[in-house]
């Protein structure tokens, strides 16, 4: 006996159905879809940036008061990010938008967005330093400014002895009247301390008459353990009434402190200047350089002792005596070096 065969019925697709399988293959799309732009922007983030257009590294210089928005376009003309609107986001996002700090970047090429972020939020600027040294006239230090190509603006040739030589740090584009200003404001700082805590019975008028003593201080030996002793000599000399008898402000008295080229001649050492110690009783009108920390200190707080001279010894330091006879054997001893040519100059 056969069998009628069978059919199976086949399941009835409802639109309900379709709409559901469609619904999940768009969400599958769009899902893979903010999947990729995720991706894509975690790698414009932390992935390697731009490479620079020269050398290692782009300078980029981020003004005072820029907003994250001008931040994010400086750094996309320069070349350094691929987004301003991922880095503004991202900055946001960090909490790094409100720590920016200005100043000049050196962004290294192929640097991450996270590690320009980072640069920028912990300040990590271009240090420029500007050296003065001690001893420079006041001319030769606004020489040593206006050289420093980092620097804007032109400095006026400030008073004698008021800047104070140190190295200083300054941002590209900073005012040369300004770091002016703020090494002469150092100076005042310093003096204004020292002067509170001098020795006492010093024969200072004023502390203007401390900085010119200690700019013939400065001049006369450049070790600083000696300065000290250099100070005593000349300060046991002012309260004597003894002529100081320095050369350095022979030399100022006839160039304003630039080197002459040669030996004091003996007419130099006669001639009449107001700085000239050979001729001037007492201190000269002003001082002849800017003295550093040492010479300062040195000429406000020095030994009680009781030498009145001083001479170098051909080594680069000097022989101190208390009594002329003694004195004139250290010249001697000197006269002799110097003829034999192993002296180091004298005074």
């Amino acid at each position: 006996m056969s069998r009628a065969p069978r059919y199976r019925r086949s399941a009835a697709v409802t639109p309900a159905r379709r709409l559901m399988a469609m619904g999940g293959s768009a969400l599958a799309v769009l899902g893979a879809g903010v999947l990729l732009v995720v991706l894509w922007v975690l790698w414009v983030y932390a992935g390697p940036g731009p490479k620079a257009h020269q050398g290692a590294s782009t300078d980029v210089v981020l003004r005072q008061g820029a907003s994250l928005p001008e931040i994010a376009s400086c750094l996309k003309q320069a070349h350094v990010i691929g987004s301003s609107a991922i880095f503004i986001a991202a900055s946001e996002a960090t909490g790094a938008a409100k720590r920016m700090k200005a100043g000049e970047y050196e962004i290294p090429s192929r640097a991450s967005m996270a590690t320009i972020i980072g640069l920028i939020r912990d300040g990590k600027v271009v240090r420029h330093l500007v050296t003065i040294p001690e001893g420079l006239t006041s001319e030769m230090v606004v020489d040593i400014l206006q050289s420093s190509e980092f620097l804007t603006g032109s400095a006026p040739v400030p008073p004698e002895g008021s800047v104070l030589p140190e190295t200083y740090e300054v941002r590209r584009g900073e005012d040369r009247a300004a770091v002016l200003q703020r090494m002469m404001d150092d100076r005042d700082k310093l003096l204004a301390t020292l002067w509170d805590h001098r020795r006492q019975g010093l024969p200072y008028q004023s502390p203007d008459q401390a900085v010119i003593m200690a700019s013939i201080v400065e001049k006369e030996t450049a070790k600083a353990d000696e300065r000290p002793r250099v100070a005593a000599v000349f300060i046991n000399r002012l309260q004597k009434g003894m002529k100081l008898e320095s050369d350095p402000t022979i030399i100022y008295g006839l160039t304003r402190g630039r080197p002459l080229g040669h030996g004091i001649r003996v007419s130099e050492r006669a001639s009449v200047t107001p700085y000239n110690t050979y001729v001037i009783q007492g201190l000269p009108p002003t001082p002849i350089c800017n003295p550093g920390r040492a010479s300062l200190a040195a000429v406000l707080d020095p030994p009680q002792t009781d030498e009145l001279y001083f001479v170098a010894d051909g080594t680069g330091g000097h022989t101190f005596s208390s009594t002329f006879e003694q004195h004139t054997k250290g010249v001697s001893h000197l006269r002799a070096l110097e003829h034999a040519g192993k002296a180091g100059g004298g005074h």
